[in-house]
């Protein structure tokens, strides 16, 4: 009788446990589903307002060409469609033509590179054409003058202050130039550090001050190391501004708490029986470490760095302090020239009044994304192809 009277006073609470964690079961699934629905939400409105980016409007026109054109290429399109023809394609004109000799004092028909707010009218969008200007492209349209195809420009090309004739051509090649400089400093610094620090090291209070400092400096905001790039690199070294010297050396000092962090974690994951047999075979300290601890443990390293690096192409803050948001419409040939980034891109587009601008935004911001799931990609293949487990 005893016993069943316990069973009773505890069936209760075993009930309202079990909805209690169904209840939280619940939540977490809701939470999930949200989180999802939001990314692909996010995810799907960008691809909607960038693709557009990837496709520009051409017009069919006639050219006479003739010496008039050359000195004054605005003179070739008749006075109507002159609006609706971008003037990057006109002052490109007599350059095509000096190239081609054979064209001079004959007609010629070109696909002339369409104004942006022609563009925009042709793709659906809000665009500040007047009437007349709609009316003639509407006809060039029925005549079958007026097409969209792939564009080229925004890929092969620089910034532009018109709208219709930029690219992201120098903000890749600048991109690629600072991370090769951020890769260079950042990964054999911070690889070496944490080989110190987690194998020769003796702990006392000074190495634990510095692996206090390492992991604050993990999570302290980026623009900080712009600062501090700013006031070390350029006014005291003198590096030139906005050059991929300085925003890489900048952005390894971003890089490197993480990379050494997520190293001293490798190499802490590695069995100390390892060491152990190593010592037990006559070998030095850092025989061990070279040719048997930092194989096992470099996946790992690969995983945390090629993660941080990725982390530091989508970087702004740090790179606006070095001056790497300027307006650079030629790519960069040198580690020491001025050039810009994806990501300062992106910001400096989305200023612009020009609606054309708007989806060359989302479009930089896609080609971005993929760069950077790509890397995240690499960094989880490493880690499933080499990982042991033991």
């Amino acid at each position: 009788m005893q016993e069943s009277n316990k069973d009773y006073f505890y069936i209760p609470q075993i009930k309202r446990r079990n909805q209690k964690a169904a209840i939280f079961k619940s939540m977490t699934i809701l939470a999930i589903i949200f989180s999802i629905s939001f990314l692909i939400f996010f995810l799907v409105d960008l691809v909607r307002a960038g693709y557009p980016a990837f496709a520009q409007t051409y017009v069919q026109i006639e050219v006479n060409i003739n010496q008039e054109v050359v000195e004054n290429p605005y003179g070739a399109i008749d006075r109507k469609k002159l609006k609706i023809i971008s003037r990057a394609w006109l002052r490109d004109l007599p350059g095509e033509i000096e190239k081609n000799p054979a064209w001079m004092n004959t007609t010629q028909t070109f696909w002339a590179l369409a104004h942006s707010e022609v563009d925009q009218y042709i793709k659906g969008k809000e665009s500040r054409t007047s009437e007349r200007d709609r009316e003639i492209v509407d006809e060039l349209k029925a005549a079958g003058k007026v097409e969209l195809k792939f564009n080229t420009i925004f890929m092969t090309t620089g910034d532009s202050k018109i709208p219709e004739n930029s690219g992201i051509y120098s903000a890749i090649i600048g991109s690629i130039l600072t991370m090769l400089v951020t890769i260079a400093i950042a990964f054999p610094i911070g690889v070496m550090t944490a080989i110190y620090l987690e194998e020769f090291a003796t702990e006392n209070r000074m190495t634990n001050i510095i692996e206090v400092n390492i992991n604050n400096l993990a999570a302290i905001p980026s623009i900080l190391f712009g600062l501090l790039g700013l006031a070390i690199f350029i006014n005291f070294f003198g590096v030139p501004r906005s050059s991929p010297l300085v925003g890489g050396m900048t952005l390894a000092l971003m890089s490197l708490p993480v990379i050494i962090v997520s190293s001293k974690a490798a190499l802490k994951s590695v069995p100390a029986s390892i060491r152990q047999a190593g010592f037990g075979l006559g070998l030095t300290k850092w025989q061990i470490v070279r040719d048997h601890v930092l194989p096992v443990a470099m996946p790992g390293i690969l995983t945390g760095s090629i993660i941080s690096i990725a982390r530091a192409i989508g970087e702004t803050a740090p790179l606006i302090i070095v001056g790497m948001i300027a307006f650079v419409p030629d790519a960069a040939t040198s580690f020491t020239d001025a050039a810009t980034v994806l990501p300062a891109q992106v910001f400096t587009w989305a200023g612009m009044p020009e609606k054309a601008y708007l989806e060359r935004t989302a479009a930089a911001i896609v080609v971005l994304l993929v760069l950077l799931l790509s890397l995240n990609g690499v960094a989880i293949y490493l880690r499933k192809k080499f990982e042991r487990k033991w």
